[in-house]
């Protein structure tokens, strides 16, 4: 295996996903939190994340069994409303004191926190205030990053300002499938995307200017990954120019350089401005400054790939998928060579370390008459993908990978319906059980991913 000695083997979950306590410790409502309630008819059975895995009340046993499990790190997001409950104005002290107390026990147990700023948590007072579309929430985000960093960075140095705009935009404002729900015009949603961007940089000059340590900062968009198919020089070409141009299926959000190359190029892409030319906001070089902000790290959210080769024409032509192609049990396929090829492109183009901040899968999992969690299929998809992404740590690189998730929990629009933890929760009694995979990752971790056979 090519992970070096320092590598970071992690884990990942989110606040809202896990936390519940909706309505306790002086928290705010945020958008996932009534739309839940106003729409939930869009979720998978009506179900809500109100309680969730119960977090806020069982870190500590969490954390324990992270330490368990031999993780080296822990990336968690904050929920914006549980510290500023209307996303401007009044500090909650008791949602504060819930943060302190969650990254001293992950300090006291040997684990690296990784903040993650907004992982969809978008106050609804501000919602109600144009959110996204709003040119004052770049301020409203830079004073929340800000405070996280006066509070936290003491102890915690790494961080990601915001977690894949694609979903918090894409889906929520362009597919309409995420809450709240809606299908704007481009005109809209490009806005957004601006402004979230510019967030992103005015987060990392606030954390840099109130950082109690060196920090290191970085933001971790996703992508499904352009697979060549062959390893043709043309097919390889055709690849790397599908996953950088303009999507060829879904919304124009479903890209890569339009959320990265302003944050590490100090541009746009080319192509997109020609493109959307007449539905793009007024972009400044001002904004170009404060969103190119200098980070250290690069994170991607990787789960899946989908097929390219060169065509006939000169342009890169999708493929079918293969008849009866592996998938998981969220009809997900399985593509390994996506942790190849993925964080090649990403390192040709961008040259900034790399973490795998997201990867896995769902699965149909139960307790078996032997108490236990048997995930066979988790291991040999995990063992799969690092094969690729050693791989790919020959050629770039790569700093850390974080298993999505640590245990099962709130899948958004999907509910409890879809399981992708390291951990079996039983969401009536709140029981938590380590699966298969979770001793399986133990030992990765132990031998830096030496045990991966095949």
């Amino acid at each position: 295996m090519n992970f070096r000695d320092d590598f970071v083997w992690g884990a990942a979950t989110s606040s809202y996903q896990i936390e519940g306590a909706q309505d306790e410790g002086g928290k705010g409502p945020h958008l996932w939190d009534e739309y839940v309630k106003e729409k939930n008819d869009k979720i998978f059975e009506n179900q809500r994340g109100d309680t969730s895995c119960d977090h806020y009340h069982r870190f500590r046993e969490d954390v324990a069994l992270m330490k368990e499990l031999g993780l080296k790190a822990y990336r968690f997001s904050v929920d914006w409303t549980r510290i500023i409950p209307e996303g401007t104005g009044k500090v909650n002290e008791e949602g504060i004191a819930f943060y302190d107390a969650l990254i001293d026990e992950l300090v006291a147990n040997d684990i690296e926190p990784y903040l993650t700023l907004f992982h969809w948590e978008l106050p609804m007072e501000l919602y109600k205030r144009g959110g996204w579309m709003n040119p004052q929430m770049p301020e409203w985000f830079a004073a929340y990053a800000a405070l996280i960093a006066d509070r936290f960075s003491d102890r915690v140095k790494n961080f990601f300002t915001i977690n894949e705009p694609q979903c918090f935009v894409g889906l929520a404002f362009s597919e309409g499938v995420h809450a709240p729900w809606l299908q704007l015009p481009n005109s809209q949603t490009l806005l957004m995307s601006h402004n979230a961007l510019k967030s992103h940089g005015r987060a990392i000059q606030e954390l840099r200017a109130h950082a109690r340590q060196p920090l290191t900062l970085g933001f971790a968009p996703t992508s499904g990954i352009a697979l060549p198919a062959t390893e043709k020089p043309e097919d390889i070409e055709a690849a790397r120019q599908a996953y950088f141009g303009i999507p060829q299926e879904g919304t124009w959000a479903w890209n890569t350089s339009w959320w990265s190359d302003p944050v590490i190029l100090g541009h746009y892409p080319d192509e997109f401005l020609r493109h959307f030319w007449k539905e793009l906001p007024k972009i400044t070089d001002e904004d170009l400054k404060i969103i190119s902000q200098p980070i250290d790290i690069y994170g991607q959210n990787i789960y899946l790939g989908y097929p390219v080769r060169m065509g006939d024409d000169g342009k890169p032509e999708l493929l079918s998928r293969n008849t009866g192609y592996a998938k998981s049990a969220s009809n997900w396929p399985m593509t390994p060579d996506c942790l190849y090829w993925g964080p090649k492109f990403l390192y040709e183009r961008y040259k900034k370390p790399l973490f795998i901040t997201e990867n896995g899968l769902a699965c149909h999992d139960w307790v078996h008459l032997d108490g236990k969690v048997h995930d066979s299929s988790r291991i040999d998809f995990t063992a799969r993908y690092l094969k690729s992404l050693s791989r790919a740590a020959a050629e770039a690189d790569i700093r850390g990978y974080f298993a999505w998730s640590l245990m099962d929990n709130f899948e958004w629009a999907e509910g409890f319906g879809q399981r992708y933890g390291l951990v079996f929760v039983d969401f009536q009694t709140q029981r938590r059980i380590p699966k298969d995979s979770a001793y399986w990752y133990r030992e990765v971790i132990r031998t830096n991913g030496e045990c991966i056979e095949g």
